[in-house]
C-alpha cells in the first residue's frame, strides 16, 4: 500500500515539473495568433554573433533583448521598472525579426519556409484568376517601420495585403525584399507557370474595347477646352475610377 502511495506521489511531482518546464521564448513567439508567418530561427544561429553583426546598433535594449530571446538571465534584470521592461520585450521581438529575415536566407531557414509554403501557411493569392495559388511573405523595404509585410504570389507576380488585421501589422523587414525570389530560384520545383487569364469587362456579353475609355477621356477634353477662356488654368482630366482592360496583341488603340 505505501509502496502504492509513493509511486503515485512520484508521478504527480513528475507532472507538476512537466507543468513548471517552460516553453522557449522562441517557439512561444512563433505559436503567437498572428505570428503564423514566422518560421522557428535555430538558437545555434542566434547564438553565432556573426549572424548578428549591425543589430546592436538597430535595437535598444540589445543585450537584454538577446538573452530574452535566448532564455537567459540578464544581470540586473531585475532593476528595470516595469516601462523598462516593455520596451525590453518589444525590442525582443524586433531583434528577433531582424534575426528572422536573415535566418530566412539560409539553407536551414529556406528549408523551413518551403515546408510552411507547401503546407499554404502563408495563405492564398486573392486574384480569382490564380485559383488559390500559395504565397510567400515579403518586405518592400529591408528597412524596419517603413511598410508592413506583403504576400507575393509567383502565379501573377503581383504583392497584396494579407487577409489577417493581424498579419498586416507586422513589419516587412522581417522577411526583407529577397526572400521569396531567392527561394524559388533555389527550388526551381516551387516555380509555378505565370497566369494567362486576366478578367475581360463586357457589356451584355460583348467585350468593352479599350478606344471606348481613350474616346470618352478626348471627348471630355475637348468640351473643358472649348470652356476654358484664354489665360484661365485648364483642370486635369479625370481619371476613371477601373482599370483600363489590357490590349489583345494586333489590336490598335
Amino acid at each position: 500500500m505505501e509502496d502504492d502511495e509513493s509511486a503515485n506521489s512520484d508521478f504527480d511531482s513528475h507532472i507538476e515539473e512537466e507543468e513548471e518546464e517552460e516553453i522557449p521564448w522562441i517557439s512561444w513567439f512563433c505559436a503567437l495568433k498572428g505570428n503564423e508567418f514566422f518560421c522557428e530561427v535555430d538558437e545555434e544561429y542566434v547564438q553565432d554573433e556573426f549572424n548578428l553583426t549591425g543589430l546592436s546598433a538597430m535595437i535598444p535594449f540589445y543585450e537584454y533583448a538577446l538573452d530574452m530571446i535566448l532564455d537567459l538571465e540578464s544581470p540586473g534584470e531585475e532593476n528595470l521598472t516595469d516601462e523598462q521592461q516593455q520596451m525590453v520585450e518589444a525590442a525582443a521581438e524586433s531583434l528577433y525579426g531582424l534575426i528572422h529575415a536573415r535566418f530566412i536566407l539560409s539553407a536551414r531557414g529556406m528549408k523551413l519556409m518551403e515546408e510552411k509554403y507547401s503546407q499554404g501557411s502563408f495563405g492564398r493569392c486573392p486574384r480569382v484568376m490564380c485559383c488559390g495559388q500559395s504565397v510567400l511573405p515579403v518586405g518592400q523595404s529591408d528597412i524596419m517601420r517603413e511598410s508592413s509585410v506583403k504576400i507575393f504570389c509567383p502565379k501573377c507576380d503581383e504583392i497584396y495585403f494579407p487577409r489577417s488585421s493581424k498579419h498586416k501589422g507586422l513589419d516587412g523587414a522581417f522577411w526583407g525584399t529577397t526572400f521569396p525570389h531567392l527561394l524559388l530560384l533555389s527550388c526551381p520545383e516551387l516555380v509555378v507557370a505565370r497566369s494567362k487569364f486576366f478578367y475581360v469587362p463586357r457589356i451584355y456579353g460583348f467585350r468593352i474595347h479599350r478606344s471606348a475609355f481613350t474616346h470618352k477621356a478626348e471627348e471630355e477634353s475637348k468640351a473643358v477646352s472649348r470652356d476654358v477662356q484664354p489665360g484661365m488654368h485648364q483642370p486635369a482630366l479625370p481619371v476613371p475610377d477601373f482599370p483600363l482592360p489590357p490590349q489583345r496583341p494586333g489590336e490598335s488603340s
